[in-house]
């Protein structure tokens, strides 16, 4: 007997409630097995790959890409094989009992979890799912209804379920035939756990003590939203979501054309009311582009931030490289990988731009502050990519020599033009280094890289005049810029640490013993 499986987009993490469906790696009437990655789905910090939880024949796409989904969505329907001799597996259930509406809305709150539960497992975006197989297997009967459901998250999608002839037709006639049916008209009953589909909201609620069964949805048929829950944990008293404003990236959206990236189409045409000039084309800002205008608005409204610069002698590093790679031609580091080691061992000794400032609601009600300081370092360092600039980080990097600080720049950063970073790799650095030189320029007053609270930048190295011994000569000159969060340190902190940055790179052996 065959049977139907609609797999939802999991929980990616991170905060992160949607993602943009890329390209799907499968079609309809593939057959594939589990863990088989079916589709690149690119989030707000990556583009990564959906494996499937299921083995069979790929039945139905939901979606096309382009097209933004939210977690919890129908993503793939497969249609895989059931044993007909497994035990205490009912198909088809008639219980001779009215329906009670507390069955009808308990059923449909265990839809999502038991799509959640089937398969092989849970499913983690990047990393498969644990001890999969390719033979699925029920381990408990499906509850009992008075209308006979192949199962309440596997009857094939759209297709009719017989119902008994009896007195209970009227009641029958109430429920769905698919599990997305059943789980829309649980959502419209409004204050009741199956009208939420998303873990995340699940998960936030039980953190915060948000009774769900008392909160009313906002979303299609009543459906409890993220801002549902953030409502009511910022304002237990109002039950109107509509009044809270939901934070960025949070809102989930509809859903939008595969074509609607660069839109040039006759409902995008027409003139702009202010500048009375023609409109050619709207791109819409989402993925990697809406986090980096979400972080970069955060970080200017919420850091009181500073900038120190200074210009840096670096022919001594140039130089020592240049004897380095004369030796060694294939394993000697770049310059961005010495600056690197400088900068790690500056912030050994300035601890304090190497922290986080936290603020909160203390026991009284009123704000408490707080630094927060970290054993080790961190490192971010900006990289341009097709789809926009993202940071990834090198884990314990105070621990790494300039050589395997090379490796783990040319690593990760491969990674990030690929979009195949992870968000650990992409969301948990300390400090950032920004080497904008490469475009070309000498300074910039760069904006911090939220939650952290300072960047250093690096210029272009070119010849400059400069005075060497009391004698004016040509120097490989570069402009060093620390922006920072004033509320973590005073100028005096930020300027020792710069200045220790820069005698590194004008005097550099004596600090690369480790190579």
């Amino acid at each position: 007997m065959t049977e139907t499986k609609v797999f939802r987009l999991p929980d990616l993490g991170e905060g992160l409630t949607e993602a943009e469906l890329v390209n799907w790696l499968v079609a309809v009437g593939d057959e594939i097995r589990v863990d088989q990655p079916i589709a690149e789905v690119e989030t707000a910090k990556s583009v990564v790959e959906v494996p499937s939880p299921y083995a069979g024949t790929v039945a139905e796409l939901h979606g096309e890409p382009g097209q933004t989904l939210d977690v919890g969505k129908p993503l793939i329907s497969v249609t895989l094989l059931v044993e007909l001799s497994e035990p205490n597996v009912p198909v088809v259930e008639l219980v001779e009992t009215p329906v009670e509406t507390k069955a009808a809305e308990t059923a449909a709150a265990e839809a999502y979890r038991a799509e959640e539960k089937a398969g092989s497992g849970n499913v983690l975006i990047g990393y498969g799912t644990p001890g999969g197989t390719a033979t699925v297997r029920r381990t408990r009967p499906r509850r009992a209804s008075a209308v006979s459901i192949g199962s309440i998250s596997g009857a094939p999608t759209g297709d009719p379920v017989e119902t008994p002839r009896s007195e209970m037709k009227d009641q029958s006639a109430k429920l769905t035939t698919s599990p997305d049916d059943l789980l829309l008209q649980s959502t419209r009953v409004p204050g009741k756990l199956g009208a939420v589909i998303s873990p995340l909201v699940r998960r936030m609620a039980k953190e915060h003590g948000v009774d769900l069964g008392h909160l009313h949805g906002s979303g299609e048929s009543g459906l409890i939203m993220r801002r549902d829950v953030e409502a009511a944990i910022t304002k237990p008293a109002e039950v109107e979501p509509a009044q809270t404003e939901p934070p960025p990236l949070a809102e989930p959206v509809e859903t939008e054309p595969a074509d609607s990236h660069v839109s040039t189409s006759s409902t995008s045409r027409g003139l702009d009311a202010r500048t009375g000039l023609g409109i050619t084309s709207r791109t819409p800002v989402r993925g990697v582009r809406r986090a980096v205008a979400a972080n970069m608005s955060r970080s200017r409204t919420e850091i009181p931030e500073a900038t120190v610069w200074v210009d840096v002698d670096a022919t001594a590093l140039v130089e020592l490289r240049a004897s380095l790679k004369k030796s060694d031609p294939h394993n000697t580091p770049g310059l961005l990988a010495f600056i690197a080691r400088f900068v790690t061992a500056g912030l050994n000794k300035y601890p304090a731009l190497n922290t986080r400032f936290v603020s909160g609601d203390d026991a009284s009600g009123g704000e408490s502050q707080e630094i927060v300081e970290f054993d080790g370092v961190n490192l971010g360092f900006a990289a341009q990519t097709d789809r926009g600039l993202v940071v990834p980080s090198i884990r314990n990097a105070g621990k790494l020599s300039a050589k395997q600080l090379d490796t783990e720049i040319k690593r990760l950063t491969a990674r990030a033009r690929d979009g195949k970073a992870t968000p650990t790799e992409l969301g948990s650095g300390t400090f950032t280094l920004n080497n904008y030189g490469v475009f070309g320029v000498d300074g910039s007053a760069a904006i911090i890289n939220y939650p952290e609270v300072a960047i250093l930048g690096i210029g272009r190295i070119i010849d400059k005049p400069w005075v060497a011994d009391g004698e004016l000569a040509v120097r490989k000159v570069t402009e060093l810029t620390l922006t920072f969060d004033h509320r973590v340190c005073d100028g005096g902190t930020a300027a020792g640490f710069l200045r220790f940055v820069a005698g590194a790179i004008e005097a550099p052996t004596s600090l690369l013993a480790d190579l």
